[in-house]
Order: structure tokens, then C-alpha cells, then sequence
């Protein structure tokens, strides 16, 4: 297993009561995954185990099914796929240098 860095960019910031509920669900609570919000944005920085990068991003991702109306718009990858990990995962091919 590896860990894998990521960050997940919501399309809108969250409402009060959708706040209300991230603070309520222990899967966005776990240690996982931390809410970062500024002047109109919002997104959660995420580290996830799993052996490929995909499955920790669909893992994230599922847990979203417990916040009816939030959307994710993108997702950045860490430093750490980047250099460290060499983006060893089946749905990203490392160009040969």
C-alpha cells in the first residue's frame, strides 16, 4: 500500500448546513481528509492508502455520497505523486526522460 496526496477542489464552497454535516460524518473526520476553506472556494486536502492512485481517488470520492449537493470539480495531486511516488499507478504512465 501507498500513500497518496491529493487535493479535491468543490465546485461552490459549502453551505452552513452542509458544513454542519462534514462536521458531523467521522469518514471526513477520520484523519483522511481536512476541509481548507477560503473567500469563495473550498476544497479537502486528502491522503488516502491504496495501491494505486485511482482507487485512493474513487475511494474519496464515495464518501461525497453522504453530502448530497456537494460536486467536486477537480483533483490536484501532491508533490509526493509527483516526485516520490514517480506516479507509479495504471492510469498514469511516467513519460521516459
Amino acid at each position: 500500500m501507498r500513500e497518496w496526496d491529493f487535493v479535491l477542489h468543490l465546485q461552490e464552497p459549502l453551505t452552513p448546513a452542509q458544513s454542519d454535516t462534514v462536521d458531523g460524518l467521522y469518514d471526513f473526520n477520520d484523519g483522511r481528509m481536512s476541509l481548507v476553506e477560503g473567500p469563495g472556494t473550498a476544497e479537502f486536502w486528502c491522503t488516502f492508502e491504496a495501491e494505486a492512485l485511482t482507487a485512493a481517488i474513487a475511494e474519496a470520492l464515495s464518501l461525497f455520497e453522504q453530502l448530497p449537493g456537494v460536486l467536486v470539480r477537480s483533483v490536484e495531486l501532491g508533490p509526493r505523486e509527483l516526485e516520490d511516488n514517480g506516479m507509479t499507478t495504471p492510469a498514469v504512465v511516467r513519460v521516459p526522460e
